[in-house]
């Protein structure tokens, strides 16, 4: 197990961990998390021994393997599927030993030692490594061409997913991934959730994507007030404990605030009174004694919104038969001197108020050069894009990020959109985005990835768009800011598009998906959940008719064989081989219902595990109503908001009964 007892560290001035105790157990899988700043890559470091405490010990078993995700990549000229097999350290030095052993000219002498070389290589699964390594490697989102390209060929993002695919390739008994995701497409970080699931080691994850923790880990420990804290269960029941904790212990904090002011009025009262001195003297006694509760010191929540659009054409956006991607500089074979490259090609769709869309595809699929076309970043190389009359974009990506000026403030970046504004407003609004006092004016040089996003997403929200284009906007944030993204979001007025991994927040503000593949745009009929039976049904349908070409080469065999053999009878009674084709056809029959039920069951499941949370609200709000008090003055407010989540619930449960009796009837067709 892993134990930290009484740990104390510091970085620089600023202490992180004060006296600090957890256990984790051997098999568990940790997310670990806390404010940014707070000390969990320290932890992390402390772990791999890269940094050690100031005071306490950090304790785990010497002969544990650890794997991580290296932060730089060599730009090498190997290949990709060999950096990712390098992951395996000591099945390479046993390679080494053996290719140096049987290169030596006597060779012959060495035979006994060759021969415990390739035992102990076939005990390190050598034999299986590069097929293991394929599926790594396909799973995040290489091709088979792709993994025999130079690691130096790739980009930066695609790096980082080969040193994650070495980490996982390590043999290990703890495995310590920091932010994993951020590189990562959804599609990929389906696949990760899902081998992570099947670890058997230790797992201790730092990351900001609540539904990837949700999926993964039965344990958190939160790094607050320089203290770990452990918590059973995933990220929802963390919180939902933590809540419960917290309004616990300000109950416990103002009943003894009560306590507190009730004797100190005794003593006040009767210290001086010569027949009430004792009492009084035992009340100060008591008062003394009494250990002091903190006050609750939670974290000021964060919270935005965004503005009202002024305007709404409708629709804000046509296009007709558009391509979309890039104009190269250079010569084509024609003699021109601007070479296209489309990534996407027949667009033909419109934007209409209010519509909320989350777009998906795997990188490279081309949902960035969508969002840019959009956008007006980049000219559609054919086709028509007509534009709404007073169409307001406000538009998000990284490069908007990396295109504020760093040796600026954040009050000199929000003048430059408001300069006849008075400075006080303008720093009321970025105060409201946590840039308060002499942040306001400070260069954003030193600023974090995350207080940059804030930052640009400031910029935005004060120009009162009426159409958000969001890509990737939550890389960098913390799960707060992420949160407060999310809220906003969902109460924002005007259109959505929006490319994101965060499951959570797509889930929470679109409420259509259109997928970017195969250079075309379509719409998705489904949820996310559809989406993620999709990808493993497809890896599936791969690997099942790989099976069964390879099971009717075998009967074409045998059937011609059959055919050409002497004497063979006309009529015969099934032979043993019949017999086992017959329940092989009936067994892949049950396997085909079997795919097409899962998908329709499964989401039966979900749609009565959500009529369940409905019908307990339901009952709750019942309840609330029944209670006389709610209809006095004093709680106008109260019976407003009751009156519209029991109006909310009630249209809910009506979709979601008509949904589940659609399931039901297209489960019995393929019962019939």
């Amino acid at each position: 197990m892993i134990r930290l007892q009484h740990v104390t560290l510091a970085r620089g001035v600023k202490p992180l961990l004060e006296d600090a105790d957890v256990t984790l157990n051997p098999g568990e899988k940790i997310g670990l998390i806390g404010a940014n700043g707070a000390g969990k890559s320290s932890l992390f470091a402390m772990l791999r021994g890269e940094l050690h405490a100031d005071l306490g010990e950090v304790d785990f078993p010497a002969k544990w393997r650890v794997a991580h995700v290296a932060q730089e990549t060599p730009a090498l000229d190997r290949p990709a599927i060999e950096y990712a097999i390098d992951g395996d350290a000591g099945l390479r030095v046993l390679e080494a030993e053996l290719a140096d052993l049987e290169a030596h000219p006597d060779h012959a002498a060495n035979g006994n030692r060759i021969g415990e070389l390739h035992a102990a290589l076939a005990d390190a699964d050598a034999y299986t490594v590069r097929s293991r390594a394929e599926q790594l490697l396909t799973g995040l989102g290489f091709s088979i061409e792709q993994m025999q390209w130079p690691v130096a060929s790739f980009s930066g993002g695609w790096r980082m997913r080969l040193n994650l695919a070495q980490a996982l390739m390590c043999p290990s008994d703890l495995l310590l991934l920091d932010e994993p995701t951020n590189h990562l497409d959804l599609d990929a970080i389906i696949w990760l959730e899902d081998w992570l699931k099947r670890y058997s080691g230790t797992l201790v994850i730092i990351s900001h994507d609540r539904d990837f923790l949700d999926g993964v880990v039965n344990v958190i420990v939160h790094i607050d007030e320089r203290k770990l804290k452990r918590y059973s269960g995933n990220y929802s029941a963390f919180e939902r404990q933590r809540a419960a904790q917290m309004a616990l212990t300000q109950a416990a904090f103002e009943k003894q605030v009560r306590q507190r002011a009730h004797l100190q009025s005794f003593i006040d009262r009767f210290k001086a009174k010569a027949t009430k001195a004792r009492q009084a003297q035992s009340r100060m006694k008591m008062l003394a004694k009494m250990e002091e509760l903190a006050p609750l010191r939670a974290a000021a929540e964060f919270s935005f919104e965004f503005r009202e659009p002024l305007s709404a054409p409708n629709p804000l956006l046509v296009m007709e038969d558009v391509k979309a991607g890039y104009r190269l500089d250079g010569n084509d074979d024609d003699g021109d001197d601007t070479a296209i490259k489309i990534i996407v090609s027949g667009i033909n769709f419109s934007l209409q108020t209010g519509q909320r869309i989350g777009l998906l595809g795997v990188n490279g699929a081309g949902k960035s050069t969508l969002v840019k076309t959009i956008a007006g970043d980049l000219a559609p190389l054919d086709g028509v894009a007509r534009l709404g009359k007073g169409l307001a974009i406000g538009y998000f990506a990284q490069h908007q990020v990396e295109m504020l000026r760093h040796d600026e403030s954040p009050l000199w970046h929000l003048t430059r959109l408001a300069p006849t504004t008075r400075e006080q407003e303008l720093r009321n609004f970025l105060g409201g985005f946590n840039f308060p006092g002499d942040m306001v004016t400070s260069k954003i040089a030193p600023f974090s990835g995350g207080e940059k996003a804030r930052l640009a997403l400031a910029l935005i929200v004060w120009q009162r768009p009426n159409l958000l284009l969001l890509d990737e906007p939550t890389n960098h944030l913390d799960l707060e800011t992420r949160e407060a993204l999310t809220m906003a979001l969902a109460q924002f007025e005007g259109t959505l598009v929006l490319v994101s991994h965060d499951r959570h927040l797509l889930r929470a503000t679109t409420d259509q998906f259109m997928i970017v593949a195969d250079g075309k745009l379509q719409a998705f009929d489904g949820d996310l959940d559809d989406y993620k039976d999709s990808l493993f049904k497809t890896k599936l349908g791969k690997a099942e008719s790989n099976g069964t070409q390879g099971r009717a080469a075998a009967s074409d065999a045998a059937s011609s064989s059959s055919s050409s053999s002497p004497g063979a009878a006309t009529e015969a009674a099934p032979s043993r081989e019949d017999r086992q084709e017959r329940k092989r056809v009936e067994a892949e029959e049950r396997q085909r219902l079997s795919a097409l039920k899962k998908p329709i069951e499964s989401r039966i499941k979900r749609i009565e595990d959500q009529m369940a949370k409905l019908n307990a609200q339901k009952d709750g709000i019942a309840a609330s109503l029944s209670d006389p008090t709610i209809y006095d003055e004093a709680n106008k407010e109260s019976l407003k908001k009751l009156i519209l989540d029991q109006a909310y619930v009630a249209k809910e449960l009506e979709q979601l009964e008509s949904e589940w009796l659609d399931q039901q009837e297209a489960l019995e067709r393929i019962l019939a």
